[in-house]
């Protein structure tokens, strides 16, 4: 079943011309994934799954709710949750597997929603046990969390948005006046921004953030100063800038430093992320340090994710955008993705295209690495911030 959405302006004239235009591409995408039952809490084999991609759709959902009405959405969300999480408020399915890794903390922000939500105790339990993991998870020498137990002393971008928009929602909800909370938050986007920004003297320098570093330099990929990882991969990035803007959106006054130093970062990345979008098509590489090389291509989950944060830094205010310039190159990035990445079914579904499915920094962490990896139809981190990018697109 298809749900009709009316915008409170007009879409006509924003959308590009395509075949069969939909009222709404956020709603086209979200009842695409609901139809293929994805996001719900298990994997193809119908056992429970802790994912953070799970939890980026259930972001989306929410926000689609929140701003239709429609409780199909609601209630896919809390479908989904109720399937990792037992009546006692115990997380099970693969937790365990995932436990020390901050990627777990991507379905805790809809823990806590559900919770504000209904007031079932077994939701704020579930949280509860998400933020206990980060007292526990390891640290760099200077306070930055392991990615994960197995990535000694490594800080990747990909976990600030699966750690800090949950330590960020979970503090703002239960423990707002924990200034030493609000100031480890700021200090893992800080940590991360130093040791991983691009500088002047960088090969193929795009002054953008590499996939993550190891503070020990151990790992075969460290460099020499600061050990980053060798490349700019888009998804990593953009997990990042969403984070940014969705902390910020949250974070209280009485959030300390947090606020001033996510906008000075933010406001360094935007119009270099921006700057870094190929001029032709509008969207970025794969690998964004390598534009034009033999076998990169545009990559369809990072775009999604930087027109959804730098739509939304400009719609509340944490950018400027003076001339008009980023909106318009988030225009037609979008229209870009809609032309290239939707692919309508018969059914009355849509596919989306170019998602690559992993990047990891387990081995070589190299422009062969990335262009290496699968690229499935319907991976659900591209069709989620798909999903994100429509919601802010359509309230333009």
């Amino acid at each position: 079943m298809f749900l009709t959405f009316a915008p409170l302006v007009s879409l006509l004239g924003l959308f590009p011309v395509c075949d069969a235009r939909p009222a709404s591409y956020a709603v086209w995408a979200a009842d695409s994934g609901i139809a293929r039952g994805q996001g719900n809490g298990l994997l193809a084999n119908g056992s429970a799954t802790v994912s953070y991609e799970h939890g980026e759709f259930q972001w989306g959902l929410r926000l689609l709710y929140e701003l239709t009405g429609n409780k199909t959405y609601f209630d896919y969300i809390q479908a989904g949750v109720d399937n990792i999480v037992f009546p006692n408020g115990t997380i099970h399915g693969d937790y365990e597997w995932v436990e020390q890794w901050t990627d777990s903390g991507g379905t805790g922000p809809t823990f806590i929603y559900l919770f504000e939500q209904t007031g079932q105790a077994k939701y704020k339990t579930a949280a509860d046990t998400f933020r206990r993991q980060l007292n526990g998870q390891p640290r760099t020498a200077q306070g930055q969390f392991w990615h994960k137990l197995m990535y000694f002393n490594q800080g990747w971008l990909d976990g600030i948005y699966m750690g800090e928009v949950f330590y960020t929602a979970y503090t703002n909800a239960f423990d707002a006046d924990n200034a030493t909370a609000w100031a480890d938050i700021t200090s893992q986007f800080k940590l991360m921004f130093d040791n991983t920004l691009q500088n002047a003297t960088a090969p193929n320098n795009t002054g953008l953030m590499y996939h993550g570093y190891d503070f020990s330099h151990t790992a075969v990929w460290a460099s020499p100063d600061r050990g980053h990882s060798p490349e700019v991969w888009d998804r990593a990035l953009g997990w990042y800038a969403m984070a940014l803007v969705d902390v910020l959106e949250m974070a209280p006054p009485n959030s300390g430093a947090l606020k001033p130093t996510l906008l000075n970062i933010l406001n360094v990345l935007a119009p270099k992320i921006q700057d870094a979008a190929d001029p032709t098509s509008g969207v970025w590489w794969l690998v964004i340090t390598e534009p034009g090389r033999t076998r990169n291509y545009f990559e369809s989950s990072g775009a999604a994710m930087y027109i959804y944060s730098l739509l939304k830094a400009v719609r509340l205010g944490y950018v400027e955008d003076t001339d008009g310039s980023i909106v318009a190159a988030m225009k037609k990035a979008y229209n870009y993705a809609v032309q290239n990445w939707v692919v309508p079914n018969s059914n009355g579904t849509m596919d989306w295209k170019n998602t690559v499915h992993v990047g990891s920094l387990d081995t070589t962490g190299d422009f062969n690495y990335y262009v290496s990896q699968s690229v499935p139809l319907n991976d659900l981190k591209g069709l989620a911030a798909f999903l994100l990018a429509s919601l802010e697109f359509e309230k333009l």
